[in-house]
């Protein structure tokens, strides 16, 4: 068979917040429902995606994710930040909801994440593959990225690109954005932290 097509089913606290969020990126609302059970469907272009809502739902303790796979993630990450900039005024790269950057590994970008409201993982991937990391600290920012916009361990990330930092010798042509991206990560780090009296 062919032409099938897959849509993830995602768990939320508010389908109206979901639906002001992925508004603000450019999805419009194709359904919506209130009871029996809350339920709500997003779709921009060919990216589908649902959300219920499930009571009880802590969208910090989340494991739900899904992948999508574009042909270049530029045009769309571009699209997603402005509608960011926008309704914020900036980019949101810390706590909940959020957007990693596009890394740039061997001349190429690769996926980025964004973290909805409902703590859902949406990540946007390129078709084919990316090349392998050639220099150390190219390698460094990939497994820096893989940690802390993959699995969310940004501490971890910044503790690999300092290292990788440390050792480099200057004249690397990643060394601009191995140093924007550590810089990212102190301000997402500084951003998850709890505010006093909160």
């Amino acid at each position: 068979m062919a032409n099938e097509l897959t849509i993830p089913l995602l768990p939320c606290v508010d389908i109206d917040e979901m639906s002001a969020f992925y508004e603000m990126l450019g999805f419009s609302i194709t359904y919506r429902q209130t009871r029996p059970n809350p339920y709500v469907c997003v779709q921009r272009e060919d990216i589908n995606l649902h959300f219920y809502g499930l009571e009880g739902h802590v969208p910090e303790q989340s494991h739900s994710t899904c992948v999508v796979v574009v042909e270049d993630t530029g045009p769309l990450f571009e699209a997603f930040s402005a509608g960011m900039r926008a309704v914020h005024g900036k980019v949101l790269i810390s706590g909940i909801p959020r957007m990693t950057r596009p890394r740039l590994r061997n001349d190429r970008y690769t996926g980025f994440t964004v973290v909805d409201p409902g703590g859902n993982w949406i990540r946007v991937n390129k078709a084919a593959q990316e090349p392998e990391a050639r220099t150390k600290l190219a390698k460094a920012m990939e497994n820096a990225a893989r940690l802390a916009d993959a699995k969310g361990d940004e501490r971890q990330g910044l503790k690999i690109l300092e290292g990788a930092l440390a050792r480099a010798g200057g004249s690397e042509p990643e060394l601009p954005e191995v140093q924007a991206y550590r810089d990212e990560l102190i301000e997402r780090i500084k951003g998850s932290e709890p505010r006093p009296g909160a």
